[in-house]
């Protein structure tokens, strides 16, 4: 805003310039900045919590150990069995903390912005599922026998195969990177948008509207926080379905049937 004109978000709040290292490949801007932070904290909060683990666990202990009881119980057994659940609890917990994380930025005063919206993350964690569940098909089922079992609906008429293989391999090896990766990003692209939307006509509002307009500006600001509420549960709630599938795609993938 500038004096009494409101300007909306745009898309170059996530394109911020330099701070460090400007005009080169190793260029780190606020959101780069921001990533950093939260990977070390990430780090940091493990190290912490297991450096010296009791048998009764207590503090950032007990707190840790909840965290990863909840990706190791309600993700990966439930998902892919004890076995396999713990041959990929690694990669899973991996994957939901960074996504619970970089969320979780968008609602931090003073972060204010989820490096989830911009595609670089999102696209990483997508490409690391991926990797994953044609590794884990792979090495389960060898080359030929993942393709096939990827590809092949069983008892379908040989004519059918012609319409569905293609599809099969389209869904399967391009839509399921491609649909993580969008999905986290645009959720989160467009809970930054709305709260600024929201909290910015609340300030223009309140300082700089005349007259009766200025009564909006409660309104704006109530469903400001009432959207940061929602906003915390889509932060959770797009963490567990990036690696619920995640896990789902590495089921398929091992599984015997098609």
């Amino acid at each position: 805003m500038s004096g009494s004109e409101y300007h909306p978000p745009t898309l170059e709040d996530f394109y911020p310039d330099a701070v460090f290292f400007g005009g080169t490949p190793f260029e780190l801007n606020r959101l780069m900045l921001i990533r950093l932070l939260v990977t070390a904290l990430l780090v940091l909060f493990f190290y912490l919590a297991m450096r010296s683990p009791k048998i009764v666990p207590r503090g950032i202990q007990n707190l840790g150990e909840m965290a990863l009881d909840f990706v190791r119980v309600q993700i990966a057994d439930e998902i892919l069995g004890k076995v396999n659940g713990r041959r990929f609890l690694p990669v899973l917990t991996t994957i939901f903390f960074m996504v619970l994380a970089l969320n979780s930025t968008g609602i931090i005063p003073l972060l204010n912005i989820s490096t989830n919206a911009l595609i670089g993350v999102p696209l990483v964690l997508a490409v690391l599922s991926y990797v994953t569940f044609n590794y884990a098909g792979i090495k389960a089922k060898g080359f030929g026998g993942h393709m096939k079992s990827s590809l092949v609906v069983p008892n379908l008429p040989t004519p059918l195969h012609f319409i569905v293989i293609p599809i099969e391999f389209v869904s399967t090896f391009i839509l399921r990177p491609f649909t993580l990766t969008v999905r986290l990003l645009a959720n989160m692209l467009a809970g930054h948008i709305l709260l600024v939307l929201f909290f910015g006509a609340t300030s223009y509002f309140l300082f700089d509207a005349a007259g009766g307009m200025k009564i909006f500006g409660l309104p704006s600001l109530i469903m400001g926080f009432i959207f940061i509420l929602f906003e915390m549960l889509v932060i959770v709630l797009q963490a567990y379905i990036f690696t619920l599938l995640a896990a789902v795609y590495l089921e398929l993938a091992m599984s015997a049937e098609h």
